[in-house]
């Protein structure tokens, strides 16, 4: 394949990579990776360089979007990034030192089990907790956002479990590129009862900067393509711009459900690596 060739296609992979990543909160890293190591036989290492700056990509392409609409709680995600970019330090360190395919296993059946508790609507979809905790109230992490020219208020509780998830999720997304949104809004979405919309909204605003807190470490380990980079970056900034828009209009019905399929496919590519295959 000539470098112009490959240059267009993985630009069309990174347009619908940021779009999809920004619709659902993930990220694009779950269709970088997969298209650079199985498309282009990049190594791994180098295309989770690659995938992290698609995600800075990503939130910077989609976050503008929900400015002055409220579906960032901007003030709940810089308190869990504090837990996001202390994991990514440790899963950036840990990617160069330690066998990864026990952790594609864990997470990939955690991910199957979140996924089919994804498609089933919940209460808190719309309103959020029936009541704030205490932490959640000391915090004033409780906000609103703006539906169809309503502002619906909404609580927030369990913020501590939440909070020990995003370690987790930050470690996930330096060590295997992929944004770490699915437990990002996982944790937002079904243990601190924020409503859904909001959830992808501010795992949006937050997966850049955890995966900033990474992604200087590939670079410094010359693990990032210049060539590459500068054209995944471009691909994902205009899909995620594109992505960022549906979220407000899409009833979440739709939005779970294209999430819980994502989510799917995450694990299973997950499953896959563990086991030594590739899909």
């Amino acid at each position: 394949m000539s470098a112009s060739l490959m240059v267009i296609v993985i630009l069309l992979g990174s347009i619908f990579a940021g779009g999809l990543g920004s619709l659902t909160g993930l990220g694009g890293g779950m269709v970088i990776v997969p298209l650079l190591t199985l498309g282009f036989h990049l190594p791994l290492i180098d295309a989770v360089g690659v995938s992290l700056f698609a995600v800075i990509a990503t939130s910077a392409g989609a976050a503008p979007r929900f400015v002055g609409t409220g579906m960032n709680n901007v003030r709940a995600g810089l308190f869990l990034q504090i837990a996001a970019s202390s994991g990514a330090l440790l899963g950036a360190w840990a990617a160069h030192l330690l066998p990864s395919r026990w952790l594609f296993v864990i997470f990939g059946v955690v991910l199957l089990q979140a996924a089919a508790l994804s498609f089933k609507p919940t209460r808190s979809d719309q309103a959020g907790a029936s009541a704030s905790s205490p932490l959640a109230l000391k915090l004033r992490l409780n906000s609103k956002y703006e539906q169809a020219g309503e502002w619906i208020p909404y609580h927030v509780t369990r913020v501590l479990p939440g909070f020990a998830v995003m370690v987790g999720a930050g470690f996930l997304s330096a060590l295997l590129g992929i944004g770490s949104g699915a437990f990002k809004v996982l944790a937002m979405d079904k243990l601190m009862k924020m409503p859904f919309r909001v959830s992808t909204a501010t795992s949006n605003f937050m997966i850049g900067m955890t995966a900033a807190t990474s992604a200087g470490f590939y670079l410094t380990h010359g693990d990032t393509s210049p060539l590459i980079a500068g054209t995944v970056i471009l691909g994902v900034l205009t899909g995620s711009y594109a992505g960022a828009h549906w979220v407000a209009v899409l009833p979440v019905k739709i939005l779970r459900r294209v999430f819980a399929v994502v989510l799917i496919l995450v694990a299973l590519q997950m499953l896959f690596k563990g086991v030594g295959l590739s899909i």
